[in-house]
């Protein structure tokens, strides 16, 4: 996996779903917010992609995300926040006859979610516009960052992420030189 970048401001966050979503253009040019709902639920319950993409509709309507990583074999049990409850509804109502809930609508591919590559190609052409590594990763990275900006122990952004160890967890953050020489300047004493 090619290394990618958290996104680390608000406005960034909100620039990455407006492109996301005006450079998914559907059937007739109609808006399609697949991918800019992807980045945002994912952000909010910062499952790597392939366990994001498995969320079926069924379940996702339950306000609470149970799933084993595929990665880890670990337990996940998310309670979903307001926001991803929003982006499910919506994607409820839009699409009632989905299985999945980031289901695509192409013939080829009726009846599977949409791919990991497809979401990487999207989420990496944004990126360059924004002159960030974007990739699937990044909504991970992104809400540890953002939880680590508020405050968050690390401790406690281990336990988000399911990290095995707050050490894996502080290299996960790529916390640069940058933030730490901020550090010297936020925190003067005596």
């Amino acid at each position: 996996m090619n290394n990618v970048e958290a996104v680390k401001t608000s406005q960034e966050v909100d620039f990455v779903s407006r492109k996301l979503r005006l450079n998914a253009k559907g059937p007739h040019g109609k808006e399609n917010t697949l991918y800019s709902d992807i980045w945002i639920f994912g952000l909010n319950v910062a499952l790597r992609i392939t366990d994001l993409l498995s969320i079926k509709m069924a379940d996702a309507a339950k306000g609470r995300i149970v799933i084993n990583e595929g990665k880890t074999g670990k337990l996940r049990n998310i309670e979903l926040n307001t926001r991803a409850m929003e982006i499910a509804k919506a994607r409820q109502v839009a699409h009632p006859h989905h299985t999945y809930l980031f289901e695509v609508d192409s013939n080829r591919a009726k009846g599977k979610p949409v791919s990991r590559v497809a979401v990487a190609k999207a989420f990496k052409a944004v990126g360059e516009e924004l002159g960030i590594l974007l990739g699937t990763h990044s909504m991970r990275k992104t809400r540890g960052w953002v939880m680590y900006s508020a405050g968050k122990s690390i401790e406690e952004i281990c336990r988000v992420l399911n990290h095995s160890s707050p050490a894996v967890t502080m290299l996960y953050l790529g916390i640069t030189q940058k933030d730490i020489d901020a550090t010297y300047h936020e925190f003067v004493i005596g």
